[in-house]
């Protein structure tokens, strides 16, 4: 499933493309891929057909598009385009969903569900699609509503104070220039929880998964089980800023593309699994360690249906651990 640097990438990949161009055309090729709009296809496909794409904002893991309406050709009014947007796209990518900018002469991908013909723009493609093998992810339209603290929704190139709905419920992100440290700090040392929990719990900080999580823990020397109730300010500012280091060092390299079905908006993978210290390293030397010239043995624990991977020398067990 994409974290946030793979759905950051899409977006700026998205906002070069698409933004500020009118979709035309819709064609939804498989109803399922649209089944979190409510009143079906025919009435997503005929709301989305003249709107503009204003921006393309992402808070968390979440992906969303700002739509305005344009004027109907001729109205002879003179009326201008709504400048403040009500409703958004929503993508909601699940675990293969991709975005991706094509001509019109590419052929269909063979898990092409939703088609949009968009504007024509000098040397841009005019079709974007969304292509999706598990059918888990899909798009909707969505209300704005403006966000809980009068900031930004999320990160964006137009931050307008609105948030899409079904967003609203998550908080800001670490590259979220709005995050407030001093807020993440007083409400994790309110819960009696293990760290990485704490770190995979979208209401208190957004974005970071599971495989950052584990990297950021590594980086920052502190153990997954680590009771958040004794974490000193200094810890809590190494592990955010250990997050921010290696989801930063995700967007250079375009992400980690696990699945190989995770593609950015160019069909391109990124490449950052190469560099990772801790996920997926069982049985492996902490190179850490190894530069340091001890000998230390990356180990795997079950963790909520997943997994957690710590070096047992630079991460050691805490006591009193909740797991």
């Amino acid at each position: 499933m994409p974290e946030l640097p793979e759905v950051e990438v899409v977006r700026r990949g998205l906002v070069s493309w698409v933004r500020g161009r009118t979709i035309t055309a819709v064609e939804v090729v498989d109803p399922r891929s649209v089944r979190r709009h409510a009143l079906g296809p025919e009435d997503f496909a005929g709301n989305l057909e003249g709107a503009r794409v204003l921006d393309v904002v992402r808070r968390g893991k979440f992906l969303w598009m700002p739509l305005t309406d344009t004027p109907a050709a001729g109205s002879g009014n003179g009326a201008a385009e709504s400048s403040t947007p009500a409703v958004a796209l929503m993508a909601h990518l699940g675990m293969s969903g991709q975005l991706l900018m094509q001509d019109a002469g590419v052929p269909d991908e063979k898990h092409l569900k939703v088609r949009l013909r968009l504007s024509p723009a000098d040397g841009m493609p005019g079709q974007l699609r969304f292509v999706d093998q598990r059918i888990f992810g899909g798009l909707f339209l969505t209300s704005l509503i403006p966000t809980s603290d009068g900031g930004p929704g999320g990160l964006a190139e137009t931050p307008l104070p609105l948030i899409a709905e079904e967003a609203s419920h998550i908080a800001r992100d670490p590259l979220d220039p709005c995050f407030s440290f001093d807020e993440f700090y007083r409400r994790l040392r309110t819960r009696k929880t293990g760290l990485k929990r704490a770190l995979l719990d979208q209401g208190l900080v957004s974005g970071i998964g599971n495989i950052y999580a584990d990297e950021a823990l590594w980086k920052a020397r502190l153990h997954f089980a680590r009771p958040t109730d004794t974490l000193r300010r200094a810890e809590a500012e190494r592990v955010l800023d250990a997050a921010r280091e290696v989801m930063t060092d995700a967007l250079a390299a375009g992400g980690t593309s696990f699945d190989s079905l995770y593609v950015n908006v160019n069909g391109a993978s990124g490449y950052f699994d190469r560099s990772l210290n801790a996920y997926g390293r069982e049985g492996k030397e902490c190179r850490r360690c190894a530069e340091a010239g001890l000998v230390s043995i990356l180990r795997r624990d079950q963790f909520m249906n997943r997994s957690s991977y710590t070096c047992p020398v630079c991460q050691p067990r805490p006591r009193n651990g909740r797991w």
